[in-house]
């Protein structure tokens, strides 16, 4: 595989200026487009994507800079705006907030039924990410959520990320999640404890780290996808628990996963 099959996207949850500058600064950065946010507060809101998003995505082409996924509401006017403006996919989550998950995965793939129509008019498509926590967790999770949906319809945001700190093997989940896969997001974390070992219980938070430093090896996720032969968008997620280190630190590791799919296998 040679590094240009690959489009590096970054979810530029971490920055809020104007787009003009925006596009600036992911160009500068190297990456080939984003993941942009539709949230309040944020350049583009939920109230107004309908008029905003097509604006938005035009300005930062721009820059050179391509929307290939926002993260927003999963409503048929996002369905519409995203088609619209040429984005194809909104990412989400699929959040387990009751204590019965059996049932909650019922509720979601209602949920996802009645978007059907929407998303087979407008031609987008809804990427499900595995979270850890009171979401979904992990690829066999969102596979057996989405296994009576089109992949054209709903398919797998895969995080690398979120599969280790679960405990799951790398090759075995992207085994899993292939036949659905849409979107690789690429961070990464380890567990740290938060008391000291005099404590009756440990407790323990998770830390989000670079790309070199946690429990998910880039080197074993990136290996894999070359040898699958993945054609497709990677999203670093710009998450890092140090936050005055975020643009130091995704210039960093957008150079390290350049570097592992530049690779000769």
């Amino acid at each position: 595989m040679t590094e240009q099959a690959i489009q590096f996207s970054v979810f530029t949850k971490p920055w809020t200026m104007p787009l003009a500058e925006l596009g600036e600064f992911v160009h500068r950065l190297g990456f080939d487009g984003i993941e942009f946010p539709v949230r309040p507060g944020y350049q583009v809101e939920p109230e107004t994507i309908g008029r905003d998003l097509p604006a938005a995505v035009q300005t930062l082409a721009g820059a050179g800079v391509r929307v290939y996924s926002v993260a927003g509401d999963t409503d048929v006017p996002t369905i519409e705006a995203c088609a619209a403006a040429g984005v194809p996919m909104i990412r989400t989550m699929a959040r387990v907030p009751e204590s019965d998950y059996v049932d909650s995965v019922a509720r979601l793939q209602r949920e996802y039924e009645a978007l059907v129509p929407a998303l087979e008019d407008h031609g987008v498509t809804i990427g499900v990410q595995n979270h850890f926590g009171r979401f979904v967790p992990d690829g066999m999770g969102i596979m057996d959520l989405l296994r009576p949906f089109d992949p054209k319809h709903y398919c797998v945001v895969w995080d690398a990320a979120h599969e280790a700190i679960q405990g799951g093997e790398m090759d075995h989940a992207l085994d899993i999640v292939w036949p659905k896969l849409g979107m690789v997001n690429l961070k990464n974390a380890f567990w740290q404890r938060t008391n000291g070992p005099e404590a009756e219980i440990a407790e323990w938070k998770h830390y989000w780290t670079s790309g070199r430093q946690g429990l998910c090896s880039w080197p074993k996720v990136v290996g894999e996808l070359k040898r699958r032969g993945y054609r497709g968008v990677v999203c670093l997620t710009a998450e890092y628990s140090d936050g005055g280190a975020v643009n130091r630190l995704i210039a960093e590791d957008l150079a390290f996963a350049r570097s592992l799919f530049a690779a000769e296998v």
